[in-house]
C-alpha cells in the first residue's frame, strides 16, 4: 500500500515509518519541515498539520491507500494549540480522505480519553476520535498508554532524565502507568493495514504492567547501571512552583517536559483494557524490564539522561546571567561602569558605552529566553564577550591579575554558550 504518515519525524511517527517502509509499504512522509525528511520515506510532503487549507490536505491524500495520523500537541504553547491540530487539523484531513475514497484510516489517539478528560489534551483528543467516528471512512483508533521506546523522546526522554537526579519524588494523587513499547504500536498499525483486518473499531493498547510512576523511574535507573535513588514526597508548593515554570517555558516556545498537563495526567493514569487489543492482534506486549534489558545502555544514553535536566537550567541561567549583567549596569553599576571608563581614559565615551553595552546585554538575556531566536542570541553573547575582552585588555590590562578574575571568566561563560 501507498501510506501516508503524519507526524513523521516523533516517537511513534517514525517508528510506524520505518515498520512500514520495512514491510514493503510505499511511504510517504508528512512533516513540517523540508529539512526533516525521514530516511525511511519514499516521498515526502511539506505542511503545517494545524494550518493546511482544505486543498493542500487533498493534494496530499490524493494518490494514499492509507493515512496513519500520528500527529499530538501535549499542551497548549505559543508554538502550539491542541484544538488546532487534534480538532480542526484532523477534520480538515478526514475531510479530504473521504473526498479522495482513501481505503484506510488509522489515528492514533490516547488511553482513556472516553473515561476522563482532565486537560485540554484529552478533551481535543476525544473530540478528534468522535470527528473520524463521524465520518464514512473505514477508520481504527488506536488508544496507547504512555509509550517509550529506545529513542529518547516525550516520556522516555523524561524517564531517562528523572533517573539521573540524585533523588526521586513521589506526586502525590498520580495514577498509575502501563508503558508500552513504541515497536508494540508500530506493530499493531502494520496488522490493522492489511486486507482483513477489522474496521471502525477502538483499540486500548498498553503495556503487561501497572506501574508507579517510581516504579518506571527505578527501572530505568537501573537500566542505566545506577543504583536506587531515594524516594521523597514532593510538597504541593514545589509541583506548583515546577510546573508553572514549565508552562511559562512552553510560552516561549520550549516544550518542557513538565507542565501543567503532565502533572493532570500523571494523577489521571494511563490504565485500560488492553485483551481485544492482544487478542484482535495476537500481539504480546513487553514489560518494561524486559524492553530495555534487550537494548543495553551505550555511553550517549548516560551522558543524555545527566545532561537532559542540566539543558533548562543551562540555558535559564545563561538568559538571568544576561539580563542581570545588563540591568545592573544601566542601574546601581552605572558610577563604577564610569570609574573604569575614567581610569581607561574614555570618559568622553562612557555613558554611551555603558548604555549600549547594558542594553545589549538585556536584549541578549531576553533572546536566549526564547526558543526561537535562542541560538542567534547566544551567538550574539559569544561576540559581546570577545568585545568585552578586547576593549577590557585595551583599556584596563590590569584587569587580567584582578584575583576575582572578571577577563579571566569571560572564557568559561563563552564555552557554555557555544
Amino acid at each position: 500500500m501507498r501510506s501516508l504518515v503524519t507526524g513523521a519525524t516523533g516517537l511513534i511517527g517514525s517508528a510506524v515509518l520505518a515498520r512500514l517502509a520495512g514491510e514493503g509499504h510505499e511511504t510517504v512522509a508528512l512533516v513540517r519541515r523540508a529539512a526533516d525528511r525521514p530516511l525511511a520515506a519514499r516521498d515526502v510532503i511539506v505542511l503545517d498539520f494545524a494550518r493546511a487549507e482544505p486543498e493542500e490536505w487533498l493534494g496530499a491524500v490524493a494518490r494514499v491507500d492509507a493515512v496513519v495520523n500520528c500527529v499530538g500537541v501535549f499542551q497548549d504553547s505559543a508554538r502550539d494549540s491542541t484544538t488546532a491540530v487534534h480538532i480542526e487539523g484532523a477534520r480538515r484531513l478526514f475531510s479530504a480522505c473521504v473526498q479522495a475514497s482513501v481505503s484506510r484510516v488509522i489515528h492514533l489517539s490516547a488511553m482513556g480519553v472516553d473515561r476522563a478528560t482532565p486537560t485540554a489534551f484529552t478533551r481535543t483528543k476525544r473530540l478528534g476520535d468522535e470527528a473520524l467516528m463521524a465520518t464514512s471512512l473505514d477508520w481504527v483508533i488506536l488508544r496507547p498508554s504512555v509509550v517509550v521506546g529506545r529513542a529518547a523522546y516525550g516520556g522516555s526522554a523524561l524517564f531517562r532524565g528523572l533517573a539521573a537526579l540524585p533523588i526521586v519524588s513521589r506526586l502525590r494523587n498520580a495514577g498509575r502507568l502501563q508503558v508500552v513499547q513504541v515497536e508494540d504500536v508500530a506493530e499493531t498499525v502494520v496488522s490493522m493495514l492489511k486486507p482483513d483486518a477489522p474496521k471502525r473499531i477502538t483499540l486500548e493498547i498498553g503495556g503487561p504492567e501497572d506501574l508507579s510512576l517510581e516504579e518506571v523511574v527505578a527501572s530505568y535507573r537501573r537500566w542505566l547501571g545506577w543504583k536506587a535513588q531515594p524516594v521523597l514526597d514532593m510538597p504541593g508548593w514545589a509541583t506548583t512552583l515546577l510546573t508553572r515554570a514549565g508552562d511559562f517555558a512552553g510560552w516561549l516556545g520550549w516544550r518542557a517536559p513538565i507542565r501543567s498537563t503532565a502533572q493532570a495526567e500523571l494523577a489521571r493514569g494511563a490504565t485500560g483494557d488492553t485483551r481485544p487489543w492482544q487478542t484482535l492482534t495476537g500481539i504480546e506486549p513487553r514489560s518494561l524490564e524486559d524492553a530495555l534489558a534487550a537494548t543495553p545502555p551505550s555511553v550517549q544514553e548516560r551522558w543524555f539522561a545527566q545532561l537532559y535536566v542540566l539543558k533548562p537550567l543551562v540555558f535559564g541561567v545563561l538568559s538571568l546571567f544576561w539580563l542581570a549583567s545588563g540591568l545592573i549596569s544601566l542601574g546601581p553599576g552605572w558610577e563604577i561602569g564610569m570609574g573604569h571608563m575614567r581610569a581607561g581614559g574614555a570618559e568622553w565615551i562612557g555613558p554611551l558605552a555603558i548604555a549600549a553595552g547594558g542594553l545589549a546585554d538585556v536584549a541578549t538575556g531576553i533572546g536566549i529566553a526564547f526558543r526561537r531566536t535562542a541560538r542567534l542570541a547566544l551567538y550574539a553573547g559569544i561576540v559581546l564577550s570577545l568585545a568585552y575582552a578586547v576593549i577590557g585588555t585595551l583599556m584596563l590590562p590590569g584587569m587580567w591579575a584582578d584575583p576575582l578574575g572578571p577577563m579571566l571568566k569571560i572564557w568559561p561563560i563563552i564555552m557554555l554558550m557555544a
